[in-house]
C-alpha cells in the first residue's frame, strides 16, 4: 500500500506564492506518474500538473507559466510551486500517484490519493 501526505497549503493574497509538497511512503512501481489535482466547491476534480518518474510533465492550461511541478525521486516526494496565484486557484489540492503493471493480458491500474490540502487565494 502507498500513502501520500500533502503539506504547504494556506491562505495567500492574489499574486502570492505557495509551494506544496507530497511525500509518498510504501512500495511504488519505479515507472510511475505523480501529480496534483484540485477540487473547488461544486466542481469536479481536475488535473493541475503531473510528472512521470522519467521527467515528462503535463500541465493544465490554467497552470502553464505559473505553476511548476518537480520531483525528488530518492525522497519519493513531489512538489508544486505555485506563483501568481489567483482567486480561481482556490481549491483543495490532492496529491496523486499512479501506474500500470502486469501481464499484457491483465494489466492493472494502481491509483493512490492523498488527503488533500486547502489553498485559498483572497482578492
Amino acid at each position: 500500500q502507498v500513502q501520500l501526505v500533502e503539506s504547504g497549503g494556506g491562505l495567500v493574497q492574489t499574486g502570492g506564492s505557495l509551494r506544496l509538497s507530497c511525500a509518498a511512503s510504501g512500495r511504488m512501481w519505479s515507472d510511475n506518474s505523480m501529480g496534483w489535482y484540485r477540487q473547488a466547491p461544486g466542481e469536479q476534480r481536475e488535473l493541475v500538473a503531473a510528472m512521470t518518474s522519467d521527467g515528462i510533465t503535463n500541465y493544465a492550461d490554467s497552470a502553464k507559466g505559473r505553476f511548476t511541478i518537480s520531483r525528488d525521486n530518492p525522497k519519493n516526494t513531489v512538489y508544486l510551486q505555485m506563483n501568481s496565484l489567483k482567486p480561481e486557484d482556490t481549491a483543495v489540492y490532492y496529491c496523486n500517484a499512479r501506474w500500470r503493471w502486469g501481464p499484457v493480458e491483465d494489466t492493472r491500474e494502481y491509483n493512490y490519493w492523498g488527503q488533500g490540502t486547502q489553498v485559498t487565494v483572497s482578492s
